[in-house]
This record gives C-alpha cells, structure tokens and sequence, in this order.
C-alpha cells in the first residue's frame, strides 16, 4: 500500500478546524531514546525541526496509527486516535490522516488520476470524479491527468502525492521531507498551492524539515525536537531568531558560539559586560539575572555580524573589534570570513562586499556586533 494515501472517514474534521492534541511516550529503539512529547498544535502549519534522529519521523508514525505509543494519549479535534490508559487504538484506516513521506510511493503503472483515485473507492462514482476534477485543479496538474509517474517531473510527481493525500480531505496532513529534492523555485510554488488549499479547508498540517529557510519560509509555528523531546516550540522567529538553548540555537545555524563569564551588570541601560573564554575580548549583552562571576554561552549570527576596513566611529553598535582575517571561503553566493579578534569569529558577507573591500586572508579589519546580536543561551 502506497505510504501516501489518506484513507477517507466519514467524520469530516476539518470542517471545525481541529487542532492536534498529542502527549505521549514512545521508547525509539533505533536511537535508544525515549520520545517524549506534549503538543497542542493549532489548524496551519507547524514545522518539526531538527537533526537526523531527533525522532520527527516516529512522532508522525504515531499519529499516524504505523506505531503505538507505550503512554499517553493523541486526539484530532473530537476524534481520539490513542489512549494508552483505556487501551484504545484506532486502526489507520479510520484516522483519516494524510501522510506524504519524501520516497512518495506512487503506483507506476497507474495514470497520475489513477494514483489520486486510489483512496477514493468507499465515495460514490459521482463524487470520485469531482474531488479527482477540484485537487487536479487545486494543484495545477489537471493536464498530467493521464500520464504515468515516469512521464512527469519530480515536482509534477510531488504534486500527484500530495494531491492523492489531500483528496480525502483528511482530518490531518503528515509531511516528512517530501520536498527536499526539489530546487527553491518549485518548491515554493508547490507550497503555494498547499497553503492555498489550507486556506480553505483549515487543518493541521505537520512539516518535517532539516532546512532552516523552510521554517520561516512556511512556518506558522515551529516545534524544535532533540533526542525525543521538545526544546523549544513557537513562531519561527521566537525559537530560531531568538533562541535560548544552545542546542537550539545550533539547529538555527548560530555560528559562533562562546564561553562566556558576566563582567558587570548595567542596570540602568538594560546590558552587562561579559568576557569571552580564551582570549580578552569583551562583549556588551542584553541584560539577565546573572551575578557577576557567572558563567554562560553568547551565541551570533555569523549573518548578524558588520566588517569594516577602516575603524569606525559615531556608531550605535556598542561592540567593535580590530581583528584580522584568517581565511575566506566561498559557499555558493555567500562569503564566510573567518576573523581573528582575540577569539575566531565567522563572518557572512556577500560576492559583492567581498570584491568591494579587497577582502584576503591578513587583511586588518574591524567587526561591529549589535548588542542585541548577541543572545544568551542556557546549555
């Protein structure tokens, strides 16, 4: 059986909106974890981030109904999935949940409106036809309505997956990566269509993504998973722009991240002086209830970080550094300059800022950090 098939359900959720009410333990043998999550997910996209073996894909599968929690309960708007309390399980074919995984598993011997009319066989004929007609539509692939998953793209046979699991209207969609092969542009395009399709029928849809542009690209809320647990869930800009775990903030692609001990305490202009572990360089921070003495980790943005070739003056930036480059390495169409300034920081800048100040490996240059770039983590 195809892995991205909604089985229908004569129990039209979605029509109430519902939201995903999951608290459950799952003991992961392959990672010799124990999954370990308490989420009330509203209708909309929620984005599942983290690392490879974080347990995202399990988190899925239980919802799903392709494993059992060991404890705990998973609800979908007034339907109970799971209750390991009660000893209810609902079988997979009553969960009306949509679930694309990235490998997509389309029939290749069926046309693509055969592929989107295999969940459809307890609707009348009548009505077959016209949820085929209105997804095709949905997703612009009415024209590929005959053709076999060997004829089309691979963002043509994304589409086909994807409009095979929404033609049921499930209660729920599960996406585990099943865009990450395809380049930016077509991957938005596709996400267009889907959010457009949400805007109307209003469901959960949960998104697994290794890609930190995908969750603020798409996300409406992003829940950050680390060896089976949530560390961290909210909009995208408060768990990955703002981070407060350290682990967090590596997920979020902070560069530079430092031991750091508190100097002084600035009270009256809402900041403190912190040194940085291994050399003298200071720092100004935001403030937090730290005495001085204390030890914590500074994280920045290699993104957030100004270079200069000349020192500058009369700037609002409390941070400037003298420093030299130690290296410059080129990544697509940005530049990643490493600087010396007592500690090794890592510096984003484009192809353009890199020919226009002569960058080179001994070039002396200055680096201006905003108070408010540095963020401080618990570890």
């Amino acid at each position: 059986m195809s892995k991205s098939i909604a089985i229908p359900s004569t129990n039209q959720l979605h029509q109430s909106a519902p939201a995903l009410a999951a608290r459950f333990r799952k003991h992961h043998t392959e990672g010799d974890f124990t999954l370990d999550v308490d989420l009330s997910t509203p209708a909309g996209f929620t984005i599942l981030f983290g690392s490879s073996g974080a347990g995202k894909t399990t988190l899925l599968d239980c919802i799903a109904g392709l494993a059992s929690p060991d404890a705990g309960t998973i609800q979908v708007g007034s339907q109970l999935f799971f209750d390991a309390q009660t000893r209810f399980n609902l079988p997979v074919a009553k969960r009306n949940v949509g679930y694309v995984f990235q490998d997509l598993a389309l029939f290749p011997h069926l046309t693509v409106a055969g592929n989107i009319a295999y969940g459809l066989d307890r609707f009348p004929a009548s009505d077959r036809q016209r949820r085929i007609a209105a997804i095709l539509e949905a997703f612009h692939i009415r024209e590929l309505r005959n053709r076999r998953p060997r004829e089309i793209s691979g963002g043509e046979r994304q589409r086909v997956a994807l409009a095979r699991s929404l033609v049921t209207d499930p209660c729920i969609l599960l996406l585990d990566e099943p865009l990450a092969a395809l380049d930016a542009p077509t991957k938005s395009r596709i996400l267009d269509d889907l959010r457009a399709w949400n805007d109307a029928h209003r469901i959960p849809i949960l998104y697994v993504t290794h890609g930190r542009e995908e969750v603020f690209a798409l996300g409406e809320r992003v829940v950050v998973l680390d060896r089976g647990h949530v560390l961290a869930q909210g909009t995208p800009h408060e768990v990955m722009g703002a981070p407060r775990q350290e682990t967090v903030a590596q997920l979020a692609g902070f560069e530079n991240i430092f031991d750091a001990t508190v100097i002084a305490a600035h009270e009256d202009r809402g900041t403190m002086t912190c040194k940085l572990a291994g050399g003298k360089v200071e720092l100004e921070t935001p403030l937090v209830r730290a005495n001085p003495g204390s030890a914590l980790r500074i994280g920045i943005r290699a993104g957030d970080i100004l270079l200069a070739t000349r020192q500058p003056e009369g700037l609002s930036a409390r941070n400037v550094l003298p420093g030299e480059v130690t290296s410059i390495v080129r990544h697509d169409v940005i530049i990643a300059a490493r600087v010396d300034v007592g500690v090794e920081m890592e510096v984003h800048l484009t192809l353009a800022a890199r020919d226009a100040l002569q960058l080179a490996p001994a070039r002396e240059v200055w680096l201006i950090v905003k108070t408010h770039s540095c963020h401080l983590l618990s570890t």
